[in-house]
This record gives structure tokens, sequence and C-alpha cells, in this order.
């Protein structure tokens, strides 16, 4: 019988406390609120004063629904630079500028905010922006280097245009990147521990010439995800991967390939080491059967035709030859997505696959953020709505733990592969 269902808000019943300083990026802490409220949080605004002159304290008070403190002086009686943090399940400050990294990593006390995290116990989850090349400086490195020896959880700003005009290194992170932060820091979980997880990401090239390759537009950040999840979650995780511009996961063996067949031959070898396999890659189907060893080059009007040959179906083949392994895969469609996906999950002798109809707006290649239906060999669908791709990630590691655990309750040994 099929069932469905969705994942609902992430951060019920947590009380957060979002520290906004004197950024011109305090605007974008306006969406973070509304964020954070979105996944069930309820969240008290601490504003330093200088933030006042960006953003007014009314603004964060209406949408939170709780008096916006500025001041450490405002009430006495409740103190609230201790109350506020003892209620607190974690403390937020975005954005965080240089001088309110430096206070923290100093200890100093001088305002509501600086205070209040001398007396905070719950994680503190700093998202720094600036501008100038302040983020590089020499002081910043070393102050947010005290914060992360502490336990700190900053996050790095991102590369683009600044207020001043300049490109570099300060914009605010998405809000997406600074929840998954947050419910990372709220909701460490070990539920993978003494598993080993193979995991495909990112696209194959295959060589027409020296200079020119067949690919895709993936981008690796599904299966960057799931790796980095898994492995968060207590895994050990090698993640086999294509040409990315994506930063190495931490704690993550890493393989890197560039051709399909390089592709196969690095999945078969860590195969029988595994225990899930979650096969996140966009592989070539096909690929040039006979690559030119030079650059080839134009010739007038007329065009050289390319002949094809089909590469390795990575998922199948290994499928075919599971032991114990749980298999999930993904099926990235443009139209027809449930049956292409169940006929994927058949032919592909699949446990579980990760649906998604990559044509709709802010999903698919390059996005950061995923809309999926997951749906298993007996037909069950689960609906996931539109999500950060580590969100997703930990969605997919969920009901692959619930499949786990059916096998085992069973003693059927089932296989799971999946990724994008």
């Amino acid at each position: 019988m099929k069932t469905s269902g969705s994942i609902g808000p992430t951060l019920i019943g947590k009380q957060i406390v979002l520290g906004v300083t004197g950024s011109i990026a305090a605007y974008k802490a306006v969406a973070l609120l509304r964020t954070l409220l979105r996944e069930g949080a309820r969240v008290h605004v601490v504003m330093t004063q200088s933030a006042t002159k960006f953003v007014t304290p009314l603004t964060f008070e209406v949408l939170s629904g709780h008096p916006v403190s500025t001041d450490v002086f405002e009430s006495h009686q409740e103190m609230k630079h201790l109350s506020l943090p003892a209620q607190a399940d974690a403390v937020v400050i975005a954005p965080a500028t240089a001088n309110c990294l430096a206070r923290a990593a100093l200890g100093l006390g001088d305002d509501l905010l600086s205070t209040m995290l001398l007396t905070a116990q719950c994680p503190l989850i700093l998202a720094p922006a600036m501008d100038g090349g302040m983020w590089s400086h020499p002081s910043v490195r070393e102050h947010v280097g005290t914060l992360r020896a502490r336990g700190t959880i900053v996050v790095n700003p991102e590369t683009g245009l600044l207020a001043s005009g300049r490109i570099g290194q300060g914009r605010l992170a998405e809000e997406g990147t600074i929840l998954e932060a947050i419910q990372v820091a709220l909701a460490p979980r070990r539920d993978w521990q003494g598993h080993r997880i193979l995991v495909s990401a990112g696209p194959t090239q295959e060589p027409i010439d020296p200079v020119r390759f067949i690919s895709n537009r993936s981008s690796g950040k599904m299966g960057y995800a799931i790796a980095e999840a898994a492995q968060a979650r207590g895994a050990q995780v090698v993640l086999v991967t294509g040409p990315t511009t994506l930063p190495t996961p931490r704690g993550v063996e890493v393989v890197p390939v560039a051709t399909a067949e390089e592709m196969t031959k690095a999945l078969s070898a860590h195969f029988a080491w595994s225990t899930t396999v979650i096969m996140a890659a966009a592989v070539a189907d096909f690929r040039p059967t006979s690559p030119a060893s030079h650059k080839i080059q134009k010739q007038g009007q007329t065009y050289q035709t390319l002949d094809l040959e089909r590469t390795t179906d990575i998922l199948a083949s290994l499928s075919a030859k599971r032991t114990t392994q749980l298999m999930v895969g993904f099926a990235a469609e443009t139209h027809d997505l449930i049956a292409h996906a169940k006929d994927k999950l058949a032919a592909k002798g699949l446990d579980l696959i990760v649906a998604n109809d990559v044509t709709v707006k802010g999903t698919g290649f390059g996005s950061d953020q995923n809309a999926a239906t997951l749906i298993d060999r007996q037909g069950a669908m689960t609906e996931l709505p539109l999500m950060p791709k580590r969100a997703l990630a930990d969605a997919i590691l969920n009901r692959a733990q619930e499949l786990l655990r059916t096998r085992h309750s069973s003693q059927t040994p089932t296989p799971v592969t999946g990724g994008r």
C-alpha cells in the first residue's frame, strides 16, 4: 500500500537568539529571521546600537513577535544578558562584523550582545560579513581561529560583489547555509556510526580531443552534501567525484575522477568495502568512440561526425553484484518524473530512488536547493518540499535508515544508492 509524507519544520520548539551587528548586510537578517520562524523556532533579536542605523528594531519586533533588545541597561531587573542566553538553544549572530569577531575572541563585554556571549552555554554560530579585504586580514583570521578553537561555528562569508563595488570574499552567507549550520549545531546525530558509505558526485567528462569533452550541468552539490551529512552522522565516507569546484568535505576520503570509466573503476574498487552506496553523480550516458589524439581543427563550413558509444551503467552493474549493500539512486528528469523514476528503480534493482524535476525553478543542477520525491521498492513515496541540499541529504539518510531497520528486522539484505 502506498503512503506519502513530507518533511516539516526542523527547529520546532527551539529558542534562538539572533544577534544583528552594524553591517550593511543587516537587512539580510530580516530574511534569516523569517526563515528561522518558518522552521518553527522562537526567535529573540538582540541588536547592537550600530545595527539600528541600518534596520529599525521595529522591523524585527513585528516579525518575531518579541521586543528587540539593544541595551544592557534597558531592563536591569530582567538582566537580559543572563536570561536570554540561558533560555536559548543557540545564539546566532548574522551579520557578524570584524569588530564583533574581535570582541567575541577577546572576551570583551561592553554592550548587551558581547556581554551575552560571555554567559552563553549554548552553541554559538557566527556568520561574518565585511568589505575591503577585511576577511583576509591577519587579525581577523586570528580571531576566527581562536573562536573555532573554542567550538564556535563560523560560517565563512561568500565571494561576490560587495557594497563597495569590489569583488571579494565578504558577503554574508546565504540563509540556507546559515540554517544548515544551526541545524547541525542543534541536532548532532551519530546514527550512521559503523556504516561505510560510498557516494558518487559531480559530472563526468568524456574527451573528444585533448581540449574538448562531453559533459553535463551537474555541480556535484547534492553528492557533496550527502557525503558531508553522512560523515557528520558518524559514517565512514568515500566520495568518488567528477570535476567540481567544491571544497573537500571535512573527514571524507575523496577519490577524484574525470571519465565514466574512471568512476566505474573507483566505485568498483570500494564497493565491497561499503555498506551503503549513494550514487549522486551525473554520469555521461555516451562517450566518443575514438577520441582524437590532437586538437580537431576547423575545416571550412563542414563538420566532423562524432561517433558515440554507451558508457557503463555504473549503478546497474554495482547493484547486480551487491551482497548486503543498501542501494539508492537518483532520477533527474524533465517530464513524467514519477513514471521514469519507478522504471529506473526497477531496472537498476534499487532499494530507493530520489526523483527530482530539474526544470522546476530554484532546483536542479547548480542550485543550492532541491525538492524531491523518495520512492522505495515497495512503491511507498515521500514528498520532500524545496529545501537546502544539505537538509535534503539528511532527509535521504533518514529514509535510508528506515529501510535498513526494516531489512534488519526481516533479516533480508537491501542495498541503497543515490545521488546527483
